[in-house]
């Protein structure tokens, strides 16, 4: 979630593989702690909503330091656009990015299904509509972009950490439990476990989060230029 300048350079191709590993083991986070939450909170969905965010948060802060120096680790296609409309990224890296991301994410879904003896092929029945859903992807997917744009700009090696930090915060302060990402939404469509969200419901989401990042992306744009840019 940073641009390549001052970091060792990697080829294309291993970046677009940082991409996708990356993204697959977030979305094996996300879906598998929801499914080990859903089953051992007894029913409460607070608590297996507690044990889903705790994971993802946690995993986002290694998944970034890991995957970062490589590609970014923007497991996100929003991110990357915003990066890609910085010129912190080469517009060639975005098509190759998107799918990686893509693609990450369906196979981080399927291995989590393949870990809890789940049938692979799935579609979520969970619907989550309204126009306050829609609106909480769009604040969450804002607040994202914030957050990675003010840290890296400020701090960039807590980048890692306050990603993870605001995913957790975001899990809870949104009604929509904060997805902020076109790539998981996508792939929680192909899930009915508990991370789930139904195919109808998906394009609201993922048009929100567009939203959100590109209101963020110009608002940030706006105030971390300084007076002598």
């Amino acid at each position: 979630m940073a641009s390549d300048s001052g970091r060792e350079v990697f080829s294309p191709a291993r970046q677009a593989a940082a991409e996708a590993l990356g993204t697959a083991l977030l979305l094996a986070v996300v879906v598998g702690s929801g499914i080990m939450g859903d089953r051992l909170a007894g029913g409460n969905v607070a608590i297996a909503l507690l044990g889903n965010t705790l994971a993802t948060g946690v995993a986002l802060v290694v998944l970034i330091t890991v995957f970062g120096p490589i590609s970014g680790a923007h497991f996100n296609p929003v991110v990357t656009l915003v990066m890609a409309a910085r010129r912190d990224l080469p517009l060639g890296r975005i098509a190759p990015y998107l799918v990686a991301q893509l693609v990450g994410a369906v196979i981080g879904v399927w291995a989590a299904h393949a870990m809890f003896a789940l049938p692979i092929l799935q579609i979520s029945t969970k619907l989550r509509d309204g126009p306050a859903q829609a609106f909480s992807e769009a604040v969450a997917t804002f607040g994202l972009i914030a957050t990675i744009l003010g840290t890296v700009r400020f701090k960039p090696d807590f980048t890692p950490v306050s990603v993870g930090l605001y995913i957790t915060a975001a899990y809870w302060f949104t009604a929509s439990t904060s997805f902020a990402n076109p790539a998981v939404t996508f792939a929680r469509a192909l899930t009915d476990t508990f991370a789930g969200i139904a195919p109808a419901s998906a394009p609201a989401f993922i048009v929100a989060q567009v939203i959100g990042a590109a209101v963020g992306a110009l608002v940030m744009g706006w105030l971390l230029k300084s007076a002598r840019s």
